[in-house]
């Protein structure tokens, strides 16, 4: 019996593992966009409009929460704003399941 629930234990900390890995190829996306523009990526590169699709709808609400004049400061602060709530929110969300 005791051996049952041991299973039963290490099953919900691989789920919540698995959750706080998703949180973190999250934030890994978004922070990994926020680099190639601000380090002057070339944006009609193949690799920039695919990390651009995918870092664009992972950012939720975030872009334009705050109206920044410096265009790479406005990437950072909204961009960053997400990586950080996909942090917080799946590390959340795991520690529940744990």
């Amino acid at each position: 019996m005791a051996t049952h629930r041991w299973h039963a234990y290490r099953d919900r900390g691989s789920a919540a593992r698995i959750i706080t890995g998703i949180g973190a190829l999250f934030a890994l996306i978004e922070v990994v966009y926020i680099l190639l523009v601000l380090l002057g990526a070339n944006s009609a590169n193949a690799f920039v409009q695919f990390m651009a699709s995918i870092a664009k709808p992972l950012a939720l609400f975030f872009p334009g929460l705050f109206p920044i004049a410096n265009d790479n400061l406005n990437i950072l602060v909204n961009y960053g704003l997400a990586a950080v709530f996909w942090l917080v929110v799946t590390g959340l969300i795991a520690r529940v399941v744990r």
